[in-house]
């Protein structure tokens, strides 16, 4: 299975909504630029590894959520 960018903005839009965070906050938070964090998060860009850790850490998220590999019901523990 290869990497969904749009999938994957689609759950960065998620979480950063849950946790009640603006893009230019999240973006902040995890050391990006807006600009850069609104192409990842339109699904634009494919991020780089690092960039996707940074995003997890900021939502307190895992990395298997955001890219995918678990589930709804494993997000929210």
């Amino acid at each position: 299975m290869g990497f969904d960018q749009r999938s994957f903005g689609q759950r960065l839009r998620l979480a950063r909504r849950r946790a009640g965070l603006t893009q230019e906050e999240l973006a902040r938070r995890a050391g990006l630029t807006v600009g850069a964090y609104r192409r990842v998060e339109r699904g634009r860009v494919h991020p780089y590894a690092g960039t996707v850790v940074a995003l997890a850490r900021a939502l307190e998220v895992s990395t298997d959520w955001l890219l995918g590999r678990e589930s709804e019901e494993q997000c929210e523990t």
